[in-house]
């Protein structure tokens, strides 16, 4: 029987519509990252790298379908993008937040 995960992170593309949600969701991160950082001057880091993870998982869903495998490495490069983030906010908040 095979994997689950890999049935589902290598499955074909989703479409348009997966895609769309997901550069949409990224917009959003990008503006907030513009306005926190830019505009305020308060350092948030986290912002930008949810947006680059979603931009990944947008691309991803955005590919034709024959493109399976790409589409792949583009689901978990953004999944460790997120997990990553994740992690050091857990284990090292001073780097993401910066000092308290």
């Amino acid at each position: 029987m095979p994997s689950k995960v890999r049935e589902i992170v290598f499955s074909e593309p989703s479409g348009r519509t997966h895609a769309f949600v997901m550069f949409a969701g990224s917009l959003v991160m990008l503006s907030i990252f513009i306005y926190y950082d830019i505009l305020r001057g308060v350092p948030d880091i986290s912002s930008l790298v949810m947006a680059v993870g979603f931009a990944l998982s947008g691309l991803a869903e955005s590919l034709p379908t024959e493109r399976r495998q790409i589409a792949g490495g583009l689901r978990v490069a953004a999944i460790l993008l997120l997990t990553g983030l994740l992690s050091l906010t857990i284990f090292a908040p001073e780097l993401i937040f910066g000092p308290q």
